[in-house]
């Protein structure tokens, strides 16, 4: 189903199919807004989040869910897009391995052009900076750059009423995000956020996604809907 609501109260959000993209698409809807998801098959190594992404928007009964291809595994230079390089195990210092160059820059930009074509005003992000494993793509600081880019290059910006760009995740520790979820009925066993998950989409308990998801059901007093390979 493609066609606009006749509500105005449109948003974009950006769902990786992982546990707090769920969260935010839980949120978003919860505010009463009319929902249009967007995942990005860039050359992942963990392309079960798509088929997790897909579960998560059918069962939130969004309006459109997209997928972009987009070949990041052409440039490399991440442990998420590139085999040669291995996913660390265990907490990482500075800016780990699994950072991809330049995604949420460009997972964003694509986000705010359907934005605009919907006439959508809020574009939200799972991004967070308690357990943000080090990206620079997901502080604050990143996020209210995008905003003023957005509405600086933008019809929408220039004539219309602008974007905003939502990040309700920004400040919240991982099992305050679980706990929020939970309150908003979100299905946590249906969500993948390991870095290498395979086909069936069970996790490895052991990378530093599944670590930080780990500990969040865990300090949330929260039973881990996760499937592990072992």
């Amino acid at each position: 189903m493609s066609a606009k609501p006749d509500s105005s109260a449109r948003a974009v959000v950006l769902l990786s199919g992982g546990l707090d993209s769920a969260t935010v698409l839980a949120m978003a809807q919860a505010e009463g807004l009319a929902c249009y998801t967007m995942s990005f098959d860039y050359g992942q190594r963990h392309r079960a989040e798509l088929a997790a992404a897909e579960r998560v928007a059918s069962a939130a009964g969004v309006i459109e869910h997209k997928v972009i291809d987009m070949n990041l595994n052409g440039i490399g230079g991440s442990a998420l897009t590139d085999d040669t390089i291995a996913v660390p195990e265990g907490p990482q210092q500075g800016i780990p391995v699994t950072y991809v160059p330049a995604r949420n820059t460009l997972f964003l930009a694509l986000a705010l052009g359907w934005a605009e074509v919907l006439e959508a005003r809020d574009i939200y992000i799972g991004v967070n900076a308690v357990d943000y494993s080090g990206y620079p793509d997901c502080r604050p600081a990143f996020v209210e750059a995008f905003e003023r880019l957005a509405n600086l290059a933008t019809r929408a910006g220039v004539e219309g009423e602008g974007f905003r760009i939502r990040a309700p995740l920004q400040h919240l520790s991982k099992a305050q995000i679980i706990q929020a979820g939970q309150a908003l009925g979100v299905d946590y066993s249906q969500t993948v956020s390991c870095y290498q998950a395979d086909e069936q989409g069970r996790a490895c308990g052991v990378c530093d996604s599944c670590r930080l998801r780990a500990a969040g059901f865990a300090a949330a007093g929260v039973p881990d809907a996760t499937r592990y390979q072992r």
